[in-house]
């Protein structure tokens, strides 16, 4: 297994600047989310927007990936591909996911959005999806296990009677798009790697209304579907470990969600 890599000052600062940028990125396309618009045109407005500001989106091309982005709808738990068939509707929840590479270094983020009146339920679970993630940031410290993250997000999920997906996880981030360590958002207590100043990763759990499985759209090999059909939701923040807790890279203040 490869050594979770400790950046130096240099390194954090320019992926600090490429994690900003991530999350800025996310609030630009937040005014053009809304009812009638195609997750293509999102797409191309969030590369064109990394592109003014000296960015190239990580994901066009990663492992023949077509986009610049990935927007999941409804069902979709991650990797839907923006396309010109799929139209935001009243009703619809949404993640957008996007990573920046900006002067060689890496940030990621997503976060969801909402078109119109939703239910109760898809409103629950936007908000206690984005208290998952929050729960997990409060786990990163030094000498705290990475395990513990997991452990958290997990607990709050089961008591809300949501099911954590297994399958896809966090990850070291910064001079690569995925670097060790895999941070998993269902762990037993006390398990994993122990966290040191200098490592950052993405906290990005995906939590589901049904069961934990996915599936993954054997036509274009990326879109992952609930097995069972129901809603999915998911947030992602890039974190850094500092001497005393953890620095969340990517926030950029908050933006409504809501639509």
């Amino acid at each position: 297994m490869e050594e979770i890599i400790i950046k130096n000052a240099e390194q954090i600062a320019g992926i600090r600047k490429s994690s900003q940028l991530a999350g800025n990125t996310l609030k630009y396309i937040s005014d053009f989310v809304k009812e009638g618009v195609n997750t293509n045109k999102l797409d191309k407005l969030i590369e064109e927007y990394m592109r003014d500001n000296g960015a190239i989106p990580a994901t066009l091309g990663y492992h023949g990936y077509p986009k610049s982005c990935c927007i999941s709808l409804n069902d979709v738990i991650c990797h839907g591909i923006p396309n010109d068939k799929t139209i935001l509707k009243e009703g619809d929840i949404l993640n957008i996911d996007v990573t920046t590479i900006l002067d060689g270094y890496y940030g990621d983020t997503s976060t969801m959005f909402t078109i119109g009146n939703i239910s109760e339920e898809a409103a629950k679970l936007v908000e206690d999806t984005e208290e998952a993630l929050y729960l997990g940031i409060d786990e990163v410290r030094p000498n705290n296990k990475f395990g513990n993250i997991g452990y958290a997000i997990d607990q709050f999920a089961k008591k809300n009677k949501y099911s954590v997906v297994y399958e896809f996880c966090g990850h070291g981030i910064g001079l690569e798009f995925h670097e060790e360590p895999q941070v998993e958002h269902s762990a037993p207590r006390g398990s994993g790697a122990l966290m040191k100043p200098g490592m950052i990763f993405t906290i990005e759990p995906m939590i589901n209304l049904g069961k934990p499985k996915a599936n993954i759209d054997k036509n274009d090999g990326w879109t992952a579907r609930t097995i069972d059909g129901k809603l999915s939701a998911q947030f992602e923040h890039t974190v850094l470990i500092t001497e005393t807790g953890s620095e969340i890279l990517t926030d950029v203040g908050e933006y409504d969600i809501f639509k």
